[in-house]
């Protein structure tokens, strides 16, 4: 089996080991194995790691434009919901599923495991 780049599966939403099967069976509901070559995908949890990441990928931006905006033209209030609401709400959802698929299929390329202590002292 050839290895599946875990940005190209992510993004796409494709299984991280055969880059075949389907990751999600929702809008960002994790399947529970591949349908091509049946991993278990319950292996990792991306958990808020895709949020924040979307969070900071779009505030940033965005904030930075809506003080261009303000700056250059000083509408009011609504003015900026009217705008900048729907621009903030559309790229966090176009971008939220793609960051989650890469987080999990990283977490499977790397063996990511939630953090154990051993009692080895």
């Amino acid at each position: 089996m050839t290895a599946v780049s875990p940005f190209l599966a992510g993004a796409k939403g494709r299984c991280p080991r055969c880059g075949e099967g389907a990751m999600f069976s929702g809008f960002l509901t994790i399947a529970p194995s591949c349908s091509a070559c049946d991993l278990d995908y319950g292996f990792a949890d991306a958990g808020d790691g895709p949020a924040f990441f979307v969070m900071s990928i779009v505030g940033f931006p965005v904030v930075f434009l809506a003080l261009l905006f303000e700056v250059a033209v000083g509408p009011p209030l609504w003015v900026h919901m009217v705008v900048w609401l729907p621009v903030t709400v559309a790229l966090c959802l176009l971008l939220l599923r793609p960051c989650k698929g890469i987080l999990f299929a990283l977490q499977f390329k790397h063996a990511a495991e939630e953090a154990r202590f051993n009692d080895d002292h």
